[in-house]
């Protein structure tokens, strides 16, 4: 593994902290999310079709740039130090890497193209509150967590004009503003109960967008109705083959989402610091407290820590035999699944370094004209929606099957001499009983 970033990744970067810093201000990101879209379209036309972000990961046949799941966490890790909002999480992390996996030629030649020139937005319709189940990051995602047959859930039925869709799926990135849903669905009853996953559009009749209040208005998040809407399969009517599907573009989202937390922790710590070399206390910056000092470097290397691990688990995602570098650089770590265990160390970073932010910030980090807060929320509202952390540590250990009861020993117990004790002759004729 070559830890250095080449000179075409390190150019994404720099342009990108350019754009960001000229385009998205706190003020910028304010009045982005106060709209109806929830993001400024023409800055998500900057991204798009001029830096080409939503087709980074996507190969040059399908109209992407063929890079790896590497340039686009770098990507995310930029625009998250100003947490940008767009469509770029769910369009090209979530929607397009299914499409890319299960879908038919045809599909792929005819939606990934416009996926990847922002033209056309998408993203993960999920029932409930199970993303991250479903993407196998907190759980198991072979079972019934889009409906099992019964009420609630989205399910599908078939007849002779096709699949429709009937249900609801609620906390759906951007799934006001999706041309393009993939909606998992339940189908089968119980006789041959499966989930499979269907491309839905999102003007279709039938389906319905209501964007919701959410904690982080960064992030914004939508319910879909679904009444009787026409659907097209997405891949083969293969559970399993879904299921795994899911959990590899899980541990992608997850390398991305990693390393966009790790930029937005890294913009929280930074700004601190700068406030700390100027916010004055008897006489002389806070910043000189040796108090403030140890709180500040313990943040630093968590943001640190935290950066090398979301760098590894994007280089295992692209690394991998289904990831977009597959056959390149193949070597210890091609393809591990590690993407859960570095967006939990990267949540748990940005948690501790926006809430030192706030505390650190004084009486103005908890008003509403400064910009503390809405990393505090993202750190939050990430952790919701993705995590809890303990649960991600822990779906990962029992992957790993780290922690494996041993089987227990038989241990053999003497029992009393029938000879010498009558009153057991009864009770057994054996010399020794295994418990």
């Amino acid at each position: 593994m070559d830890a250095a970033f080449t000179a075409e990744q390190d150019e994404i970067r720099r342009t990108l902290r350019e754009l960001v810093a000229k385009r998205c201000g706190p003020d910028e990101v304010k009045a982005a999310v106060r709209t109806a879209a929830g993001h400024d379209p023409q800055l998500w036309q900057t991204l798009s079709q001029q830096l080409g972000l939503p087709g980074l990961a996507l190969p040059e046949e399908y109209g992407g740039v063929g890079c790896s799941v590497t340039e686009l966490a770098l990507a995310c890790e930029e625009t998250g130090r100003a947490l940008v909002p767009s469509p770029l999480l769910a369009t090209a992390a979530l929607a397009a890497p299914l499409i890319a996996r299960l879908g038919t030629d045809g599909q792929r030649r005819e939606l990934l193209p416009q996926l990847a020139s922002g033209a056309l937005t998408a993203t993960l319709a999920v029932p409930g509150a199970s993303l991250a189940t479903a993407l196998g990051l907190a759980g198991d995602n072979a079972g019934d967590w889009a409906g099992g047959g019964r009420a609630g859930g989205v399910q599908a039925k078939v007849d002779e004009d096709g699949w429709r869709l009937y249900g609801q799926a609620e906390q759906v990135l951007d799934g006001h503003s999706a041309g393009l849903l993939v909606v998992a669905a339940h189908t089968g009853g119980f006789a041959r109960s499966r989930t499979l996953l269907f491309l839905v559009r999102a003007d279709a009749a039938g389906v319905a967008t209501a964007r919701q209040t959410s904690l982080d208005e960064t992030r914004p998040q939508a319910r879909i109705e679904l009444r009787d809407a026409a659907a097209e399969l997405l891949g083969p009517d293969d559970a399993a083959e879904v299921a795994n599907a899911l959990a590899a573009t899980g541990d992608t989202l997850a390398a991305v989402l990693a390393a966009e937390a790790v930029g937005a922790a890294d913009r929280a710590l930074e700004r601190t610091v700068e406030y700390a070399k100027e916010r004055e206390q008897f006489g002389r910056p806070i910043g000189s407290f040796q108090a403030v000092k140890h709180r500040l470097a313990d943040v630093y290397v968590a943001v640190q820590a935290a950066r090398s691990a979301a760098y590894y688990a994007a280089w295992a995602a692209g690394s991998g035999p289904s990831g977009a570098g597959a056959g390149a650089g193949a070597g210890a770590g091609a393809g591990e699944r590690v993407g859960g265990l570095a967006l939990a160390q990267a949540l748990e970073a940005l948690r501790t370094a926006s809430s030192e932010a706030v505390q650190l910030h004084g009486g103005i980090g908890f008003t509403w004209e400064h910009e503390a807060h809405l990393y505090f929320k993202r750190a939050a509202g990430d952790e919701l929606l993705f995590g809890p952390v303990h649960r991600l540590r822990a779906h990962a250990a029992d992957r790993a099957g780290l922690f494996v009861p041993a089987a227990a020993e038989p241990v053999s117990v003497p029992v009393s001499d029938p000879a010498s004790d009558p009153a057991s002759a009864s009770a057994s004729a054996s010399a020794e009983v295994a418990v």
